[in-house]
């Protein structure tokens, strides 16, 4: 049962008098400690957790991190293999490839906060009002959901990035307009459970519009939901950035990202393979430690899960 504190009489001032703000701070804190101690079982979760954070430091610190400019050319030094002096080596233009795998990091991150800041808002909102409006609105959302779906998603982002032209923006854009429609399939089915709830009966015989009940209750009840989802999807994001700029259809050189890397240094990977080395393990180890702390995350916030 969910404890509800109400305002006494004289207004804020009055009720921060009081011990009501102090309950609400320690029942939040509680509730946080839990879910830690939940997602501290998950020792692969935990992992992943560790490589997301040293991905945050490496893109912060990454002035730190080197001295070598990324961007810089140095012909004496091209295709030089790991040493002292270089941990990762060389490219084919003398550019420091551990310089160049820490400062893509803050492509990496870049990318995916852009594509969730317009993600998430599109697909909550589609699916919430999908789910509990029904109706006509529920099939034209979902027919256009459905048209987005019937792709494969790299191929779509393919598209759409060919027809925006080449571009971190555009690459963005196009990765966006692919990863909303699983947000909107989840927001709807978590609508369609909860507008039959009896809380938003009672809300409705209250007199709450729908725009309240769907800003009010429907969506932050499906935020849970989507949270996890967008984690899990974070994987395929960072696949997507790759391919397109494998593909040269991302990030322009010679911006450092590690699918351009990869594509770049293709044409030497027989002889000097530590050029592609580096960038293809940093794709899938950051990929694989979203998908492990998206699954220990799930576990958390699912309240059918245990204590």
């Amino acid at each position: 049962m969910t404890a509800t504190f109400s305002a006494p009489q004289g207004g804020l001032r009055a009720w921060l008098k009081t011990d009501a703000p102090r309950t609400v701070f320690q029942s939040a804190m509680q509730q946080l400690y839990r879910g830690w101690r939940r997602f501290a079982t998950h020792p692969l979760g935990l992992a992943g957790l560790a490589v997301i954070l040293l991905l945050v430091i490496a893109a912060v610190a990454a002035p730190w991190l080197t001295a070598y400019d990324p961007i810089a050319q140095d012909m004496v030094n091209r295709l030089q293999p790991p040493s002292a002096a270089h941990w990762f080596g060389t490219d084919e233009f003398g550019r420091d490839v551990f310089a160049r795998v820490v400062y893509g990091a803050r492509t990496t991150i870049y990318i995916i906060l852009l594509v969730t800041i317009i993600v998430a808002p599109i697909g909550l909102l589609i699916g919430a009002c999908a789910g509990y409006l029904g109706g006509w609105v529920d099939e034209v959302l979902m027919r256009v959901t459905d048209i987005f779906l019937s792709f494969p998603g790299l191929v779509l982002a393919l598209g759409f990035a060919a027809a925006l032209g080449p571009g971190i923006t555009n690459a963005i854009i196009a990765i966006a307009l692919t990863a909303w429609p699983p947000m909107a399939r989840l927001a709807r089915a978590e609508a369609l459970s909860l507008r039959k709830a009896d809380f938003i009966a009672a809300v409705r015989l209250q007199g709450a519009s729908k725009t309240r009940i769907i800003t009010r209750h429907i969506l932050p009840m499906c935020l849970p939901s989507l949270v996890v989802r967008l984690t899990l999807n974070m994987a395929g994001i960072i696949l997507t950035a790759a391919g397109l700029g494998f593909l040269g259809l991302g990030a322009q050189p010679p911006l450092p990202e590690w699918g351009a890397m990869v594509s770049t240094g293709r044409e030497f990977m027989i002889d000097c393979p530590w050029v592609i080395t580096a960038p293809g393990i940093a794709i899938a180890v950051v990929s694989l430690a979203f998908n492990l702390a998206g699954d220990a995350l799930r576990d958390v916030l699912d309240p059918r899960s245990g204590e």
